[in-house]
């Protein structure tokens, strides 16, 4: 399930591993990259966020309208931890973090996160939109508009079995609905 401070955090380390400022494309598709690298390793997402493909390629839906200012965070999510900045760029506010700040963060997420910012950090906002073009078969272009990705398909073109992509994405939409019925309860 989406969690607004999870998805701050994830964020906010990818820009502090960035120097603390970054274009928010290449922030988003550091966290898409790093979100299908968790669902390839441990069958499941990171932010929990619905992948969506958009003309640049595809996107966490509800992180990009965090992004671009679409949505209005909270004070305990993205209002503590991003601030927006020239240019279409976006800035962590706490650039100087310890781990354990980082609490909605497990230490297998920090290191996908790691492996990521390692693999893409280097790629300019628009290198990095061409390789999630070409390197992310589950990403159709929607012409203009956008079109929900089926975890389904992130699970078959990370070379899952059509057996085991309908499984593992039948188990993350069982969970999200279960996330869901707990939350309502507390």
């Amino acid at each position: 399930m989406f969690c607004e401070i999870k998805v701050a955090q994830m964020a906010a380390y990818l820009l502090s591993k960035g120097g603390g400022r970054m274009a928010y494309l290449k922030l988003m598709k550091l966290m898409y990259l790093s979100d299908r690298e968790c669902m390839r390793k441990y069958g499941e997402s990171i932010s929990g966020d619905r992948m969506v493909s958009m003309p640049h390629g595809p996107v966490l839906s509800y992180s990009l309208d965090l992004m671009n200012g679409s949505s209005q965070g909270s004070d305990e999510g993205w209002g503590r931890w991003i601030a927006g900045a020239s240019n279409y760029e976006l800035v962590t506010k706490l650039p100087s973090v310890e781990r354990d700040e980082y609490d909605e963060l497990t230490d297998a997420e920090l290191a996908i996160l790691n492996g990521a910012y390692s693999e893409y950090g280097h790629m300019t906002k628009w290198q990095i939109r061409d390789y999630t073009h070409s390197h992310c078969p589950e990403w159709i272009d929607p012409h203009g508009g956008s079109y929900s990705i089926d975890p389904r398909n992130v699970f078959l073109a990370l070379g899952k079995s059509n057996e085991a992509a309908t499984q593992l994405a039948n188990r993350m939409r069982e969970q999200n609905e279960l996330d869901r019925v707990v939350s309502g309860l507390i």
